[in-house]
């Protein structure tokens, strides 16, 4: 950009201040570096006393025989118990799902028979609907044989009374 400006004043400023810049990051890489050189040592240190604390640790846990077959035998019986449990386990799952087929059989009749139970209920409710009719239907001709019955008796006896009208 300094060489494309046209005034002399306006060059110098932008080369002074890419100068700062390039004296600012010159000290910003060399400070990086010491910070990084510092945690390589500090880490190597660090890396070094837990080795040293380890060797104590190591000959801490050294024991006798008879402490590594007793924590043997023990294992083993906790591995036998977990044995144990688990086959407990699976047959409580094998009687669970024994259990649930026999459900799911049950469950799967009973549809069935509400199935077939439903068919039955809708021809008796068809049947009671086609019985309402032929009641109300019933009713009519009755009421109708009634009447005719009652306007047949009152001509009769219209006839045999009054003659005359």
């Amino acid at each position: 950009m300094a060489k494309e400006q046209d005034k002399e004043s306006e060059k110098q400023a932008l080369l002074r201040e890419v100068e700062n810049h390039k004296k600012q990051m010159l000290s910003n890489q060399a400070a990086w570096r010491k910070a990084n050189l510092a945690c390589k040592i500090a880490i190597d240190n660090s890396e070094k006393d837990q080795l040293l604390q380890g060797r104590d640790i190591l000959r801490q846990r050294k024991t006798t025989k008879e402490s590594l077959a007793e924590s043997a035998s023990n294992i083993t019986e906790s591995l036998m118990g977990i044995s144990r449990m688990m086959s407990q386990q699976v047959q409580q799952s094998e009687e669970t799902v024994q259990t649930l087929a026999n459900s799911s059989r049950t469950i799967l009749e009973a549809n069935e028979e509400f199935k077939s139970m439903s068919g039955t209920i809708q021809l008796g409710r068809k049947l009671i609907t086609k019985y309402n009719r032929r009641e109300l239907t019933d009713k009519l001709l009755i009421f109708l044989a009634l009447a005719l019955f009652l306007a047949t008796v009152l001509y009769i006896l219209k006839k045999r009374l009054f003659p005359f009208l």
